[in-house]
């Protein structure tokens, strides 16, 4: 099945950035037997904002299924949030804020997003080395009669 590559530049305008000049790092994503690791789509490497070639990857789900996210220590220790998105990653439809300092979370269920296609950004807190501009991590999931269609540009609240 062919998933089309979203245009996340919004993103990349909305979301600050880690310390140091390594990138982001990758998210870890688990639900039911899947377990994937996310490159980022943006970050900020040694005060630069940085743009990535990467196109989030889409998981076939099942419904109530539990979605664990964990991201990397920089990140927990700079904050960070998970944004719901629509289908076509154009509507933002939600944003659940994470404990302050937790590198995982597993708050989620697959079932939780009315829509039976959406996508999740996994968003870190502004303010680092890069002011507004920070990482991101989006990865769409499909439950059963859901189509993600052709992708739009996003407009998170970062």
């Amino acid at each position: 099945m062919r998933h089309p590559l979203p245009a996340l530049l919004p993103l990349v305008l909305l979301a600050g950035c880690s310390a140091g000049s390594d990138p982001p790092g990758q998210v870890r994503v688990e639900v039911g037997p899947q377990d994937v690791e996310l490159d980022p789509t943006q970050g900020c490497v040694g005060g630069e904002r940085t743009r990535y070639e990467t196109a989030p990857p889409v998981l076939e789900v099942s419904p109530d299924a539990t979605i664990a996210l964990t991201v990397p220590d920089a990140i927990a220790e700079q904050g960070w949030s998970v944004q719901v998105f629509d289908e076509q990653l154009g509507e933002q439809l939600g944003e659940v804020e994470v404990p302050d300092g937790e590198a995982r979370f597993d708050g989620m269920s697959t079932s939780d997003v009315v829509p039976p296609a959406f996508y999740l950004v996994i968003v870190e807190d502004k303010g680092g080395d890069c002011g507004e501009w920070s990482a991101a991590w989006p990865v769409g999931f499909l439950r059963a009669g859901g189509d993600l269609g052709t992708t739009t540009s996003p407009s998170p609240s970062g």
